[in-house]
């Protein structure tokens, strides 16, 4: 059994510890929601314990992000590890305020392409009024030692996760080329693949792994073997 959770460019060179705290509406650091109404309550509530390991992963589309999350999930097994996605509670508040089909936008069809630059907008309004929105609806509920984050897009996503868990967490990118891309499905999107969703971690940030996913590359399981060792004791120190 899977464990998915969720409720609802200027360039900076960051390393994990070297980030300020999240900003808040009013630029001050907290959790708040766009209204201003403070939500530190769903940590304390919500959250029955805090992760003894956050791995953060990045990639562009078709890079194989999830394959490779939902790879470490099955090694791990859904006792000690949850896959966090931070697009859930984004899909999930987009499709209630515009009235569509939720499972559909989770899914991988075109009814979900139809609308993704739309609510690329609409997810970056959000994210403007209150960086930490989504991060904070994604972890409620978790519970496991290791949480695998499958999908950062932006800065403010790594710093929401390093601001809160500085000790914990880790991060991953995932990347392929081009042309193997294109083998998986992709083209180019003028407003998705220029935007700050696809393009905001391609640079600026030492990510403290980088996982090669190419049939002809680095064979997978032997790149995830040291992710893997970590996680296993973080687990065994729980």
């Amino acid at each position: 059994m899977k464990c998915f959770l969720f409720a609802g460019t200027v360039t900076v060179r960051v390393q994990r510890g070297q980030t300020v705290g999240r900003l808040s509406r009013s630029g001050q650091a907290g959790c708040r929601s766009a209204a201003g109404v403070d939500r530190s309550f769903w940590r304390m509530e919500d959250r029955v314990s805090e992760p003894r390991l956050v791995l953060v992963f990045s990639g562009k589309r078709k890079s194989g992000k999830d394959y490779v999350t939902d790879l470490i999930h099955s090694r791990l097994g859904p006792d000690v590890c949850c896959v966090l996605r931070l697009s859930g509670p984004l899909k999930q508040q987009y499709a209630q305020e515009h009235g569509l089909d939720l499972e559909q936008l989770l899914g991988p069809g075109l009814y979900k392409e139809q609308y993704r630059a739309d609510m690329i907008r609409w997810g970056e309004t959000r994210r403007r009024q209150d960086p930490g929105f989504f991060c904070c609806l994604a972890t409620r509920g978790a519970q496991q030692p290791v949480w695998v984050v499958s999908d950062a897009r932006r800065l403010s996503d790594l710093q929401w996760f390093w601001s809160e868990f500085p000790q914990q967490t880790r991060s991953v990118r995932v990347q392929s080329s081009e042309e193997t891309r294109k083998q998986r499905g992709w083209s180019f999107t003028t407003g998705v693949d220029d935007a700050e969703s696809e393009c905001g971690l391609d640079s600026g940030v030492e990510f403290d792994w980088i996982i090669t996913n190419e049939a002809d590359g680095p064979s997978l399981e032997e790149q995830l073997q040291p992710i893997l060792k970590v996680a296993e004791e973080a687990a065994d120190n729980c």
